[in-house]
């Protein structure tokens, strides 16, 4: 799932644990909405764009 986030992800060498940091949440939260068993919130989604992604649209990101 959120295929063009982890390449972008991968592209900007940007990791979980950024977004788990970020977020303040564990880094097993990230990886749980990485794989789908829950999803980012907007606000979320939101903050990961604007702080790693700006120049990248929210619908691409998050994709499904």
């Amino acid at each position: 799932m959120l295929r063009n986030l982890r390449a972008e992800m991968s592209r900007y060498n940007v990791r979980a644990k950024d977004f788990a940091r970020l977020l303040k949440v564990r880094e097993a939260t990230i990886s749980g909405k990485m794989n789908g068993k829950s999803h980012f919130t907007l606000n979320e989604a939101m903050q990961i764009k604007e702080v790693y992604f700006p120049h990248l649209s929210i619908e691409y990101l998050f994709e499904m």
